[in-house]
């Protein structure tokens, strides 16, 4: 299996903005929304980053209790397998492919969805991988159970669910593809 990270090329891979401080990602989002409207980062509205910083916590705190290895406060993201979806995400999309077996699996953790609403409070369809975080091993036996998201709902229109997001808590592979 392979691990993708989609990012804008003009700004580099592995760019988050959870490694600012909230006012400072607040303005980096402010600026994209202006320089750069038609991307998917542009339609966030600035409550996002909030947002996205109590996900992390959520991810932080369920990773420690799986008993993960987290070097980093803040994830790197990638997906499980291709998403033709976030290919679409930039004007002019990077794509970074790594063999998952590059990694210590300790430092992996993943949610059937993207975090954000796999652990929203507005999404509760009573599924059974939502509000849940996955070993490496878990979230296989998610995959045998119901297929990669982006095989079934690559447009979203059966719901949220359209790939696995992978929350790497370890720069140890990614400084080898900055």
């Amino acid at each position: 299996m392979f691990l993708y990270h989609y990012y804008d090329k003009k700004v580099g891979p592995f760019r988050k903005l959870t490694d600012l401080s909230a006012e400072d990602a607040k303005e980096v989002l402010a600026k994209i929304k202006v320089n750069k409207p038609d991307s998917m980062a542009a339609q966030r509205d600035l409550s996002y980053v909030d947002k996205r910083l109590n996900c992390e916590r959520i991810l932080r705190e369920e990773f420690d209790k799986k008993g993960g290895k987290r070097e980093l406060n803040s994830p790197h993201y990638m997906t499980l397998e291709h998403s033709p979806w976030l290919n679409t995400w930039f004007e002019d999309c990077g794509v970074i492919r790594i063999p998952v077996e590059e990694f210590d699996l300790r430092t992996l953790s993943f949610t059937y969805a993207d975090s954000m609403p796999a652990f929203s409070p507005r999404v509760n369809d009573g599924k059974e991988y939502r509000h849940r975080l996955y070993t490496y091993e878990e979230i296989l036996r998610i995959i045998e159970k119901y297929d990669l998201p982006q095989n079934w709902n690559d447009d979203g229109k059966y719901g949220p669910e359209r790939y696995i997001e992978v929350q790497i808590w370890t720069d140890d592979v990614i400084k080898k593809y900055l």
